[in-house]
């Protein structure tokens, strides 16, 4: 499928050299915490549904292929510890991630994504967090149908 860019993103990208800034906006949302919302650069990021902290972060996207498999893995620094302590007090379900690539210049106009995952699993040291995304079901190996059939758990069939 054709990925379409935006005028802008399209001359940077076919550019030899360009002052254009590609960033990834991460926001980080749950009903028991306020959202937050980052971006990975030096400077704050002004957008339509909230300020973004600048924040050092590394997200490695899935290749975009059919057979990719769809999770994230995104490195953080951790040296304020402020978003450890945040999702450690999240209990429930799992927080949902949205990673979204804009340009810094157009900050509102998404050129990748977005891509809505949920946080499967968290690990954190002194230096980092990592954060893997994915899917809560792995509905591509689920039984179809979910429900089997038996005289005991559905006796009208079985007369």
């Amino acid at each position: 499928m054709p990925r379409i860019l935006s005028p802008a993103a399209a001359r940077s990208i076919l550019s030899c050299d360009t002052d254009e800034i590609w960033m990834c906006a991460m926001r980080i949302s749950h009903p028991s915490i306020a959202t937050i919302r980052i971006v990975n650069d030096s400077i704050e990021a002004v957008r339509a549904d909230g300020i973004y902290i600048a924040w050092a972060f590394e997200p490695i996207l899935p290749n975009d292929t059919a057979d990719a498999n769809a999770t994230v893995t995104v490195t953080m620094d951790n040296v304020d510890r402020d978003i450890v302590k945040l999702l450690r007090t999240i209990t429930g379900e799992p927080p949902k991630c949205t990673l979204e690539v804009v340009l810094a210049s157009q900050p509102d106009e998404v050129e990748l994504g977005p891509f809505e995952f949920s946080i499967l699993q968290g690990q954190s040291d002194i230096t980092t967090l990592q954060l893997s995304l994915g899917y809560e079901e792995d509905f591509l190996n689920q039984g179809v149908p979910a429900q089997s059939y038996n005289p005991t758990s559905s006796p009208g069939l079985f007369v």
